[in-house]
């Protein structure tokens, strides 16, 4: 499993990454890099540092090559984008998912059964995950599957989706700020207005940049962000509480 920036870095993300390794605990068998992984290099990229990209991909082939990797399960959206449509191009052969695609996988073979959890939630659409690589339903079927819980979409959904405001490199620079017509306020705006309680995510980026929408919105009491993966969690039954 790759883990990523967000989720080794980042509070929110490590908070997510821990979690998806719990839940992915005793189905698959998955193993990380740890203090050995490098950065994919999607946000370097992004920034227009195309040289130090060619180096990080470059590094990470000749490792995951090294290590005998054929399979990469990416936390992050920004990750699985680079992986999957540019590491090809530089001899990277690897099968890339995102861990919603497996976790839709594991439902499917019937490996993951939920007990129910009576909840609204609005669903979020990465832009990695969704725009630039059309992924869209297997978050949604992961809801859907858990039973109590009621799906209900905001009025800009899957290509239409308005973006958090991370990507780009935006989460670590913060050009864009946050005032009121910043991305990230204006996406959990439209969430609020679902009345869903709470705002599902599958990036560590997009978690932390619509958490501090609702600060800024002042909704911490009305709405609340939770990963697909701590909403899986709760609901799977024997999972941890």
């Amino acid at each position: 499993m790759y883990i990523g920036d967000e989720g080794s870095f980042d509070e929110r993300g490590i908070k997510i990454a821990q979690t998806i390794g719990l839940l992915l605990k005793g189905y698959v068998s998955v193993g990380a890099l740890g203090d050995k992984e490098i950065t994919d290099g999607n946000e370097v990229k992004a920034l227009g540092e195309s040289g130090l990209f060619e180096v990080l991909v470059e590094r990470n082939i000749e490792k995951f090559n090294k290590l005998g990797v054929r399979k990469i399960v990416t936390l992050s959206p920004h990750a699985y984008n680079s992986m999957k449509n540019e590491y090809p191009k530089r001899g990277g052969d690897f099968q890339v998912i995102h861990y919603t695609q497996l976790l839709e996988e594991l439902i499917d073979r019937e490996k993951l059964s939920f007990s129910e959890l009576k909840t609204t939630v609005t669903y979020h659409d990465p832009c990695y995950l969704g725009r630039h690589n059309h992924e869209y339903e297997a978050p949604r079927r992961i809801l859907k599957s858990i039973p109590g819980l009621e799906l209900i979409e905001m009025k800009s959904i899957k290509e239409e989706a308005f973006c958090c405001g991370g990507g780009g490199g935006n989460f670590f620079t913060n050009m864009l700020g946050s005032d009121a017509n910043s991305p990230g306020r204006i996406r959990v705006r439209q969430a609020y207005e679902t009345k869903a309680r709470v705002l599902a995510v599958a990036c560590p980026v997009c978690a932390k940049m619509l958490e501090d929408g609702i600060k800024d919105e002042g909704l911490e009491d009305k709405l609340q962000v939770k990963d697909i993966a701590e909403i899986v969690n709760e609901s799977k039954r024997g999972g941890m509480k």
